[in-house]
């Protein structure tokens, strides 16, 4: 019998190619394993910068100018955020609809700051025929800040039963607005080669999400339009920070009756987090516990994120529906009888 034909050489043949490949598989997992722990790390030290080490050592207005434009500026975030602003010396020019908002938001900003404001009134749910007016009346001032705030939510529904009058909202003010007041504010900015843009996007732009399906994209849209203006500007000396929290307690959220907590912070206390953060990093939550739950939402596999918030929309949506069923009830219980 030939040598080739022998059973032990056949083995010692296969061991000898076996052996080739665990050894080439150990390599790949090691160097594998290195990366996963290496980009830990780097998260890790990115999480302790912004959270942490950068908090409260910089001064806005020598860094990026004496007046912050602040949209949906008279409630939840986008007032917290003035105020926050307002605390560190910079000037606050308001935007939003309600007038007599505007005046009281900028009562309280000049007496408990000591702070200049301008106040403008605007509908963003109007489209492209606003900004011509808002543009003009900016000019002269040394702008080194946007806050693109403003936007619309609504309590879940199948996309089918979106009134169409509400899609157009969510697309005019949520997308529309950040993007025409980015483009007012930004040539100046790259001028004097220093400003922020801060546009508040959303923990829901990580993923596609049924029943809330339009507001989601919108916040995609923001993400990606920060992420690639910040690109663009990286070397003008501009910071354009994608903003990304998760539930925040205010008017926006009360669907889900949200109360503050340590997952679920006031307007006030998450801004006071997020505004440090400005200038530190282009992509965060702004807010630690939110910066765990955005972890673990970036970690999960897209159909079980839409499977479970599928679920939680739909129970927010019955919930929802029966408190305005009581509602209208009790509205009518009221009314005088015919």
């Amino acid at each position: 019998m030939a040598a080739v034909d022998r059973f032990s050489f056949l083995f010692t043949e296969i061991s000898k190619t076996i052996t080739a490949y665990t050894e080439a598989f150990a390599i790949i997992g090691t160097l594998y394993t290195a990366k996963k722990t290496l980009n830990t790390a780097l998260q890790l030290y990115d999480v302790v910068k912004v959270h942490l080490v950068a908090r409260g050592q910089q001064n806005l207005v020598t860094r990026f100018g004496p007046w912050a434009v602040v949209t949906g500026s008279t409630d939840g975030i986008g007032k917290a955020y003035a105020q926050e602003l307002a605390r560190a010396g910079v000037n606050i020019i308001l935007i939003s609809r309600s007038q007599d908002k505007l005046r009281k938001t900028a009562r309280e900003l000049e007496t408990t700051f000591h702070v200049e404001t301008l106040t403008i009134k605007a509908d963003f749910s109007k489209g492209s025929e606003i900004y011509e007016s808002i543009s003009s009346q900016l000019q002269g001032k040394d702008i080194g800040i946007l806050v693109n705030n403003v936007g619309v939510y609504d309590y879940p529904q199948y996309f089918v039963d979106v009134p169409l009058e509400k899609l157009w909202q969510l697309i005019n003010i949520n997308i529309g607005a950040a993007t025409a007041m980015s483009r007012i504010v930004l040539p100046q900015m790259i001028e004097k080669r220093k400003g922020a843009i801060v546009n508040i996007t959303a923990n829901t732009a990580l993923h596609p999400t049924p029943q809330i399906a339009v507001y989601a994209a919108t916040k995609t849209y923001l993400d990606f339009l920060s992420r690639a203006i910040q690109y663009e500007c990286k070397d003008k000396g501009i910071t354009v920070q994608s903003l990304m929290p998760s539930y925040v307690a205010t008017r926006m959220t009360q669907f889900t009756d949200a109360s503050p907590s340590v997952l679920i912070p006031s307007a006030s206390v998450y801004a006071r987090h997020a505004v440090s953060t400005l200038g530190i990093s282009s992509r965060t939550t702004g807010y630690f516990p939110h910066t765990v739950q955005f972890w673990v939402s970036s970690m999960l596999p897209e159909w079980l994120w839409m499977w479970g918030s599928s679920r939680l929309n739909s129970a927010i949506r019955r919930k929802t529906q029966l408190t305005m069923q009581l509602r209208e009830a009790r509205l009518r219980e009221k009314l005088p009888q015919l």
